[in-house]
């Protein structure tokens, strides 16, 4: 048996791929830890780990700043990020050696994990949720005037926090290589070498698992009308004009039309739904993709590999920098097409081209077979433990 520690940052998108890998590795008989927050507790325990809350240690925020700072105000997020590293560092560091854990798999952005694991001397897995990120796919990421105009101005603070950490005993380089996937690294990447961008540029030790989805493999029956799915996630998605235009756009198709809205979006203020619509503030996303034929989405990397996991090609209406380009990988693999406006006329063009077009179904199709093939949560699961149990 080994003893494996988990760390994550609160945000579902971050914590939501390891659930099913937990579960396998408690499943084989392994002792699971995880620090993370009370929101996740139900989860975490329930895939047979011990959970331990961090909620003491964050600054009050909520997922949506996390998700707005690690999109656009980067030196925020550096701050947050070793702040909250400090402030755990007695009692969880005291933990762990009392632990003595075979390993610690943290997630890319939760750099306490990483911290804890190299300051202990223990070994240590990056998990990454998102496309894995180095000095060339960095190029990729088209950021804004604002975030650069940000970014340069902040370093002065971001320049302290790292003297901070170094102070506290932690070796750090430079900012970069807090959040930067490092090739000397044991990396696991939920997705593919296909769907990686640059994919040739990551070392040997960079394992592309696939998506890590936790579902039954029951059939969920097709219905005759093609079936919409509209859903903006589960942190950025209060945008009823968004949701007004889209029922206006298919009021009188013939598409079975599903909307998820988010728990902040009062559904009644939307007004009468035609028959054909089903408006929820929160869905079965998986249930929906098996039945969907088209997806319009933000872009966020789970909905993307979950859409693709299914085959259903998408609509593509990103954010910020790195839900852009996700997207920006979808339309060059060909399965999908970008929404260029929330105008009526923009929602029933786009799924028009979609339902007029086979191919955007043909390479969603084949992304899937290339999806299902990867490995997914076994694999994870074996590379946890084989640098565990070296």
């Amino acid at each position: 048996m080994s003893k494996i520690v988990f760390f994550s940052i609160p945000a579902h998108g971050h914590t939501n791929p390891t659930i099913p890998v937990v579960a396998e590795l408690v499943k084989r008989g392994n002792e699971v830890r995880y620090y993370s927050f009370n929101e996740f507790q139900t989860k975490i325990e329930g895939a047979g780990a011990k959970f331990v809350s961090c909620d003491e240690f964050l600054p009050p925020i909520t997922e949506q700043e996390i998700a707005k700072k690690a999109g656009k105000d980067f030196t925020s997020l550096i701050e947050m990020l070793v702040d909250t590293t400090i402030a755990m560092d007695q009692k969880v560091c005291a933990e762990l050696k009392k632990l003595q854990p075979d390993c610690i798999v943290s997630d890319s952005l939760c750099v306490w994990g990483k911290l804890f694991g190299k300051k202990l001397n223990i070994p240590y897995i990056c998990s990454t949720t998102s496309f894995a990120f180095n000095k060339h796919t960095a190029k990729l990421m088209k950021r804004g005037i604002k975030e650069i105009f940000n970014m340069i101005f902040g370093m002065p603070k971001i320049n302290k926090k790292i003297q901070l950490l170094r102070s506290h005993g932690y070796e750090v380089d430079n900012f970069v290589s807090l959040i930067e996937n490092d090739n000397n690294t044991n990396t696991i990447v939920y997705t593919t070498k296909d769907f990686q961008p640059m994919a040739e540029t990551f070392s040997e030790k960079f394992n592309f698992v696939g998506p890590s989805i936790e579902f039954t493999e029951k059939m969920i029956p097709k219905k005759n009308k093609k079936v919409v799915y509209i859903s903006l996630g589960t942190v950025l998605n209060q945008n009823e004009n968004f949701y007004l235009n889209c029922i206006q756009a298919f009021s009188n198709s013939s598409y079975e039309i599903i909307m998820s809205v988010g728990e902040q979006t009062n559904i009644a203020s939307l007004g009468n739904l035609p028959d054909h619509f089903t408006v929820k503030n929160r869905v079965n996303q998986i249930e929906v993709l098996q039945r969907a034929d088209v997806f319009v989405t933000h872009c966020g990397m789970n909905s993307v590999n979950e859409s693709l996991y299914f085959g259903v090609p998408m609509i593509l209406y990103p954010f910020h920098s790195e839900q852009q380009l996700v997207a920006k990988r979808v339309e060059e693999l060909g399965a999908g097409v970008y929404l260029k406006g929330i105008g009526e006329k923009h929602f029933v063009s786009a799924v028009e081209e979609i339902f007029a077009n086979e191919k955007y179904k043909e390479n969603a199709v084949r992304l899937s077979e290339n999806f299902r093939n990867a490995g997914g949560v076994n694999k994870a699961a074996d590379i946890i433990l084989e640098l565990a149990q070296k």
